[in-house]
C-alpha cells in the first residue's frame, strides 16, 4: 500500500502539476461542518503564508459570510476530520477539489492567486 506522501505525489502527477508539500505541522482553515459529513466536500488552496498550508476545507454548499466559519487545524489532525482530502494536499496553490461519493472534480483556478 502506498504511503500518504506517495499517494499525494501520484495525485499531482495525475493532474500534471509539481507537488507543493503540505507538512503535517502546517495549518488548514477548516469548517466545523466537516465533521457533519455533508456533501460535497470542498477544498481550495491559496498561497502558503506563515504556518498555513493555504488550504481551506468545508462541506455543504456556499461558504457563509461569517469570519468565524473557518478554524485553524494542523494537517496532522485531518485524518480524523476528513481523510478523503489527504491525497490532494500537495496540489499547488490555485487548485480546487470537490468530492462526494462516486464524484471527484479537481481543477486549477488561477483566480485564487490574485
Amino acid at each position: 500500500m502506498p504511503s500518504l506522501e506517495q499517494s499525494q505525489i501520484a495525485t499531482c502527477r495525475r493532474f500534471g502539476v509539481n507537488p507543493i508539500p503540505a507538512p503535517p505541522d502546517l495549518k488548514v482553515g477548516i469548517a466545523l461542518n466537516v465533521k457533519e459529513n455533508l456533501v460535497p466536500l470542498y477544498a481550495i488552496r491559496y498561497d502558503l503564508v506563515g504556518d498555513t498550508s493555504g488550504w481551506y476545507i468545508w462541506r455543504g454548499e456556499e461558504v457563509p459570510d461569517d469570519p468565524d466559519f473557518f478554524v485553524p487545524l494542523c494537517i496532522s489532525h485531518l485524518d480524523s476530520w476528513c481523510p478523503d482530502v489527504l491525497p490532494y494536499l500537495q496540489l499547488p496553490p490555485g487548485w480546487r477539489v470537490i468530492l462526494a461519493p462516486g464524484y471527484e472534480d479537481v481543477w486549477e483556478d488561477t483566480k485564487l492567486l490574485d
